[in-house]
């Protein structure tokens, strides 16, 4: 099975970056919060900030938000029309009925793009839609309890990641790992 991280991977950029720029234009007062969005997305690019730290300091103002959005799958919709454009075009020369997608982004908005791409499972980050209260954070170390309680049984014998650094836990369970930088892979194992 083939197992892929998703963002700046299959998808070219940050979709959580574009979910906010598009959250931007409907609530035009979320501009004050741009500088500390770009500053948590640098720093977990870097490997600065742990899954505690993102937690502590960035969910309460994540759960704010989504408690407010009207209909949260209609936006999920309206974004992904309107991002399609930025699945990268090697994964379709790649892909396989079994692949995963392991994710830091929320599963509800991954629900759609795996839908239209054909991916039957994705594994991510998850908010409770009721109260906005994050349940799960998938990312760096935390991929690897989050993928193994989905398919417990799973061997990955392909993973591809933009990120080697932030997707070494994940990576090490793999046979095989790519490196994917822009439409270029690279087999680094």
């Amino acid at each position: 099975m083939n197992v892929y991280d998703f963002d700046d991977t299959i998808y070219n950029g940050e979709s959580a970056l574009d979910f906010f720029f598009f959250y931007l234009k409907k609530t035009p007062s979320l501009i004050k919060q741009l500088p500390r969005v770009l500053y948590v997305m640098l720093q977990y690019k870097r490997g600065k900030i742990t899954v505690d730290d993102a937690l502590r300091k960035y969910a309460p103002l994540v759960e704010d938000y989504m408690r407010g959005i009207p209909d949260f799958n209609v936006d999920v919709k309206e974004f992904w029309d309107k991002h399609m454009k930025k699945i990268r075009p090697f994964y379709a020369d790649l892909q396989q009925p079994d692949d995963i997608v392991v994710t830091a982004s929320l599963e509800s908005s991954m629900a759609e793009i795996c839908r239209r791409l054909g991916i039957k499972h994705c594994v991510g980050s998850r908010i409770d839609p009721a109260t906005g209260k994050v349940e799960r954070l998938c990312m760096r170390s935390r991929k690897v309890p989050a993928f193994l309680e989905a398919f417990p049984d799973a061997h990955i014998d392909n993973f591809y990641t933009d990120s080697l650094k932030n997707d070494a836990p994940l990576a090490a369970l793999a046979d095989h790992v790519f490196e994917v930088k822009g439409n270029k892979i690279r087999q680094v194992r």
